[in-house]
C-alpha cells in the first residue's frame, strides 16, 4: 500500500551522452555473435550498467593485461586510449573497436598540436582519469595536469602557456583558473575543450532541481561526471539525496505528497532512472 503519494518526475535531460550511447551500442553490436568481446577498463563509470553487459559476456580487463591478448576483440570505450596501448594489441593481432568520444580524438590531436608547436602545455582534470592519461600518451607525458589551483606554484609558471581541459570538467572553475592565471601576469592561451553537452546538462540540472521538493540523483560511485553534477543539484536544492540504485532510497527522506525529481550523470542508463522513479512511486 502506498503511504507517501509521491509526484515523480523524471529530468528529460538526464541519460547517457553521445559517446557513452556509441561505446555501448558498439559493445551490444559486437556482442550479438556470442564471440569474446573485451573492454579495456570500465566501459562506463556505473556498476548497474557494467553489471548488465557483463552478463551479455562483456570482459573488463585493464591496461596490464593487454600484452596476454592474442587474436581478441577488444573495445576501447568513450574516454580513449593513449598509443601505446593501440601498439600493444596490434603487435598480437588483435581487433581493436574504438570507440573514443570525437570530442576526445579532437582534443588530443589540439594537444598534440600544441606539443609539437614547442607550447607549455598545461590540463585542468584529473591525473588519473582515464582521458587525461590517454591525451598525455599522444605527447610523451610532457605536460603539467592539476586538478586545483592550489597545487600551482604561480611564481614558478612560464611567461606563456597553453591551458586545456578535460572535457567533463567545470566552465566555472575553468574560468576562474584562467583569470587566476592573467592577475598572475600569465600569458595564456586558452583552449576551452569542455564537452558542451557537460555545459548545457549544467543549466539544465540547475532549473530542474530548483521545481521539487527532493531530488534523487542517481550515478556510480566512480563516475566524475556524477560527482559533479550531484553538487550542481545539491548546490540548487539541499534536499537532494546521491544513490547508485533503488535500493538505496530511505523512505525518511519524505513525506506523504512530496514532488521529486529524478536525475543521473551523463554514464546513468535510462532504464535505471526508470526503477528509481517505479521504486519511488511505490513508497
Amino acid at each position: 500500500m502506498k503511504r507517501f503519494n509521491l509526484h515523480v518526475e523524471t529530468d528529460p535531460s538526464a541519460g547517457f551522452c553521445f559517446g557513452v550511447i556509441n561505446a555501448i551500442n558498439k559493445a551490444e553490436e559486437a556482442l550479438r555473435n556470442k564471440e569474446e568481446l573485451y573492454c579495456l577498463g570500465e566501459i562506463v563509470h556505473n556498476e548497474e550498467e557494467n553489471n548488465r553487459l557483463k552478463a551479455l559476456g562483456l570482459q573488463t580487463i585493464q591496461r596490464d593485461g593487454l600484452s596476454h591478448l592474442h587474436h581478441k576483440r577488444i573495445l576501447f570505450r568513450a574516454h580513449g586510449e593513449p598509443p601505446a596501448s593501440y601498439a600493444a594489441l596490434q603487435k598480437n593481432e588483435n581487433t581493436i573497436i574504438d570507440a573514443t568520444c570525437p570530442i576526445v580524438v579532437k582534443l588530443q590531436k589540439q594537444v598534440a598540436r600544441s606539443y609539437r608547436s614547442g607550447e607549455h602545455i598545461y590540463l585542468y582534470g584529473k591525473a588519473t582519469h582515464p582521458e587525461v592519461i590517454g591525451i598525455a600518451g599522444y605527447i610523451n607525458n610532457d605536460l603539467v595536469v592539476f586538478n586545483e589551483l592550489e597545487e600551482l606554484d604561480l611564481k614558478a609558471l612560464p611567461k606563456q602557456l597553453t591551458l586545456y581541459s578535460q572535457t567533463t570538467q567545470s566552465i566555472d572553475r575553468f574560468q576562474c583558473i584562467v583569470n587566476t592565471l592573467l592577475q598572475a601576469g600569465v600569458e595564456v592561451k586558452v583552449k576551452n575543450t569542455i564537452c558542451r553537452s557537460v555545459t548545457h546538462r549544467r543549466r539544465a540540472l540547475q532549473e530542474f532541481c530548483r521545481r521539487f521538493d527532493k531530488v534523487i540523483f542517481v550515478a556510480g560511485l566512480n563516475s566524475s561526471n556524477g560527482k559533479f553534477l550531484y553538487q550542481v543539484c545539491k548546490d540548487s536544492n539541499p534536499g537532494t539525496y546521491f544513490i547508485s540504485n533503488a535500493k538505496e532510497i530511505l523512505s525518511e527522506w519524505f513525506v506523504p505528497g512530496n514532488r521529486v525529481g529524478i536525475s543521473g550523470a551523463t554514464s546513468t542508463p535510462l532504464w535505471l532512472l526508470a526503477e528509481v522513479k517505479n521504486a519511488l512511486e511505490n513508497l
